[in-house]
């Protein structure tokens, strides 16, 4: 099992886009997957039309068990079977304080341990640097980026994998950076190519290609709760190749 994390630490940039995308892409070929919605917003498990859960992720993280992971745990619209949710709520940000105890950090991880029915794992961090994403960063193996190629969007990345570094020097030895997804790329931007270049220049082979392109699909399919593989026209199916050559990228990935 793969548990990739999806995380920014600007909010705006399409952080649960990506997460979206990558659980329509491995929904398209049939892996089992589990998304964790750590996310107050809770924009996740809105998108994703999750029913049958009797709790949610606040609850999982007040008492790690299976017990506590099943009743959190729902199933998604998306698909008769196959997608489900760990589903988010506001409660989760009383878990968002962080006092620098790294012994409060291994709350997900431990409750993953009871999730043995799945291929993926992605978990959908806030864009903070609270307690709540490293919890979800100490869970992962892999994590990604989110980024746009705008100035506070770029320099938001350098702080995110220097939180990453930190955590896999502590209390998170397996995880490694996948790299950076760059979201939301136009093609003929003055602006953005200059962007674009500072990434590779500061990250090299971390940005990770392709780029995802800014395209309206993406929005509509995530507004009628629909996988973008199942959406409808060329900018759907270009975004849904796009996905599907990340997800290879990260299946790929070597893991400690």
């Amino acid at each position: 099992m793969l548990v990739l994390g999806v995380c920014s630490l600007k909010g705006g940039v399409g952080k649960t886009s990506v997460t979206l995308g990558l659980a329509s892409a491995a929904l398209e070929r049939g892996l089992r997957t589990l998304v964790v919605d750590l996310d107050p917003q809770g924009d996740s498990t809105l998108a994703l039309a999750v029913s049958g859960a009797q709790g949610d992720v606040a609850g999982l993280l007040d008492s790690p068990s299976a017990e506590t992971l099943a009743a959190a745990t729902g199933s998604s619209a998306w698909a008769d079977a196959g997608l489900d949710v760990l589903v988010g709520s506001a409660a989760s940000s009383r878990h968002d304080a962080y006092d620098g105890a790294v012994m409060d950090l291994d709350r997900l991880r431990f409750a993953l341990a009871w999730a043995h029915d799945y291929d993926l794992v992605l978990v959908d961090c806030p864009p903070s640097l609270g307690g709540l994403t490293r919890t979800g960063l100490t869970a992962c193996d892999r994590a990604v980026v989110v980024t746009e190629p705008g100035l506070f969007s770029v320099t938001a990345v350098g702080r995110a994998m220097r939180t990453i570094d930190d955590l896999r020097r502590g209390p998170a030895g397996q995880l490694q950076p996948l790299g950076v997804v760059v979201n939301r790329v136009k093609a003929r931007s003055v602006e953005q190519a200059f962007r674009l270049e500072e990434l590779r220049g500061l990250y090299g082979p971390l940005v990770l290609q392709p780029f995802v392109p800014e395209r309206a699909a993406l929005q509509q399919a995530q507004g009628a709760a629909q996988p973008v593989h199942a959406w409808p026209g060329a900018g759907a199916k270009e975004v849904a190749g796009t996905f599907d050559e990340l997800l290879d990228r990260a299946l790929r990935a070597p893991r400690t």
